[in-house]
């Protein structure tokens, strides 16, 4: 009689993650490079274990080989860490400016930063009084050509870099309102850089109105927009000069100067 294949896996999904972060751990613990029998001594692990897992994490720069047989932490750690402590800092710093602004216009106020292709929503002030039929969710995304904050990024992005994201992206459309060819946008993005604000006219969704303004950090760099959402008809501009100053109070708690940009 054939005995029957086992349909486990010889390796656990959860216990090769378990085992990552061992390696992880052990690595952040030490500011040389340590060997690999160190490795395998400090977390329990077999050797070829060890050496196969750390082989995963190099191929992804999450570990760095110094030199054959040694290891230690890689950089994408520390682009993934500054990247996490940009979004956080940017978050906390503008939630309290946020919500005195929402006070003033009774209207949404979103905080989005880019990701890829996109704008995430990582935060908002608003309230039911606002009357806005739909409010983006924290942690929705939407294609940066139609939106206000997107358009920001892409304002921000050398022309090349523009084109390339038209190709990959067709630029393709939610309304009728929506920018779907490429000389149009750039128009728009050029006017974006000269006024230093961004608007979505009905091209996310139909009877919806944005206005943004971009927040920097300590380098200059945009890592974040403000934006104030309305219905179509009730968009008001005397709320332009208050979204520009809100962004620029969140930028200067960030340790951005003007002259940087």
């Amino acid at each position: 009689m054939t005995r029957p294949h086992s349909t486990l896996p010889a390796q656990p999904s959860v216990q090769v993650i378990e085992r990552m972060f061992q390696l992880l751990e052990v690595l952040a613990s030490r500011e040389e490079a340590l060997s690999l029998k160190e490795i395998s001594e400090r977390t329990g692990l077999h050797p070829s274990t060890a050496h196969r897992i750390l082989n995963d994490l190099a191929i992804g720069r999450f570990v760095e080989r110094p030199e054959p047989g040694t290891y230690r932490l890689g950089l994408r750690l520390l682009e993934l860490g500054n990247l996490v402590k940009a979004r956080l800092s940017v978050r906390d710093t503008a939630l309290g400016p946020m919500r005195e602004l929402h006070k003033q216009i009774q209207q949404p106020v979103n905080l989005s930063v880019r990701q890829g292709d996109e704008i995430v929503y990582v935060e908002r002030a608003y309230s039911e009084r606002s009357g806005m039929q739909v409010v983006r969710a924290i942690g929705g995304r939407a294609p940066l050509h139609l939106t206000s904050v997107g358009k920001l990024f892409l304002a921000d992005d050398e022309p090349q870099r523009v084109r390339a994201y038209a190709a990959r992206t067709g630029l393709m459309g939610n309304t009728r309102n929506s920018i779907t060819q490429l000389p149009i946008l750039e128009r728009e993005l050029a006017q974006c850089r000269r006024l230093g604000v961004a608007r979505d006219n009905e091209e996310l969704e139909m009877g919806v109105r944005c206005m943004a303004a971009g927040i920097y950090d300590d380098q200059g760099k945009l890592v974040a927009g403000l934006s104030i959402s309305a219905p179509a008809d009730r968009i008001d501009e005397n709320w332009l000069p208050k979204l520009q100053a809100t962004a620029a109070q969140i930028s200067a708690a960030l340790g951005y100067r003007p002259q940087q940009k």
